[in-house]
């Protein structure tokens, strides 16, 4: 299993690095950040600086969206990351919830994400792209150069869609039953499309915080330190609900049942601990969503996400134990999961 480290884009830029260098060291092998340009720092000047100081990490975003940069500009920085550092980059995209809602705009239409993708990966890769009617080529990629497109789903059409065009599948929570769940759509989705299922790479994302024992207070601690993690996927859901309705079987009642007592979001508050749009969130749904707990539970829900076919962990860092969380995972979790 690869493991990932997933970091918001917060000042100093220089912590992001020093902290995607300390999980490189720790047998890390992704370094993915947020990217929404109001609400933090522009990752893509930082990734220039992580690759530069990190000698195999490949980095990029969780997600991108086809929204907030035209789609050539998109993928002619992730080339020129690539021709720079050779092939160090991923290309997560999905619909852009937090960078265009807090611009004023409406999220990304899966239809949008769809063309969006064939674009970027084709001009990623040094081939022909059409911008609606103009037929574009980078001169300067030189052969040999590959940008992989990761999509970032929840609902069954964004499944669907995933398992018929990504290259790889992001699952925003740790939840073994939902996790089941979802790759099996998107790789039915992919088989059904004539492609290899086992192709398309499964990258679950979730918080993890490492606790000395499974004490009442630790575990208290650990999860009001992930709550956050609930409210940001709520409001996923709750779009679901809205679309598909409260019981439906486009969607699992496993996803949907703890958003009732969600009031609303504010994305001042996105992605962070201590988010008071949270409490709502459950105790229950923070050890399902998130991985929590002394090492051995770890341990012991990634080896269940394996057996699920999840060939990527990525772990959400937004906490009080950032250093803490990767030298446990380099130390003793990512060695035992991968002995």
């Amino acid at each position: 299993m690869d493991f990932g480290l997933v970091l918001q884009t917060d000042p100093p830029a220089s912590r992001v690095v020093d902290l995607m260098q300390r999980a490189e060291r720790n047998g890390f092998r992704y370094g993915w950040t947020f990217d929404s340009a109001v609400l933090w720092q522009e990752p893509f000047v930082i990734y220039s600086q992580i690759l530069a100081n990190t000698e195999k990490l490949t980095v990029g975003p969780m997600v991108t969206n086809p929204g907030t940069r035209t789609w050539e500009v998109t993928a002619s920085t992730f080339a020129t990351l690539n021709d720079m550092f050779g092939n160090r980059t991923v290309c997560g995209i999905g619909r852009g919830d937090s960078a265009m809602r807090v611009a004023g705009r409406k999220p990304n239409t899966l239809a949008r994400i769809s063309e969006a993708m064939k674009v970027i990966r084709a001009l990623g890769r040094g081939e022909e792209a059409d911008l609606g009617g103009t037929v574009i080529k980078f001169p300067w990629v030189r052969p040999g150069a590959r940008l992989p497109v990761w999509m970032a789903a929840y609902g069954p059409k964004a499944l669907k869609m995933t398992g018929e065009e990504a290259d790889g599948f992001i699952l925003q929570l740790a939840d073994l039953y939902l996790t089941e769940y979802m790759v099996k759509a998107v790789r039915d989705a992919a088989a059904a499309a004539g492609r290899d299922p086992s192709a398309v790479r499964i990258c679950v994302a979730a918080p993890a915080y490492v606790t000395a024992d499974d004490s009442p207070q630790a575990l208290a601690h650990a999860r009001d330190q992930c709550r956050w993690f609930g409210g940001m996927v709520g409001n996923h859901v709750a779009e679901l609900v809205a679309r598909y309705g409260e019981h439906s079987a486009a969607v699992p009642d496993e996803l949907t049942e703890y958003i009732k007592a969600r009031q609303g979001y504010d994305y001042a508050h996105h992605g962070r601990s201590g988010n008071p749009d949270t409490q709502f969130v459950p105790d229950e749904i923070v050890d399902r969503f998130c991985v929590v707990g002394p090492v051995e539970k770890h341990i012991e829900k990634l080896n269940a996400l394996r057996e699920l076919g999840v060939d990527q962990f990525a772990v959400y860092d937004m906490h009080d134990a950032q250093e803490a969380v990767i030298d446990a995972y380099g130390q003793q979790i990512i060695p035992a999961v991968n002995s």
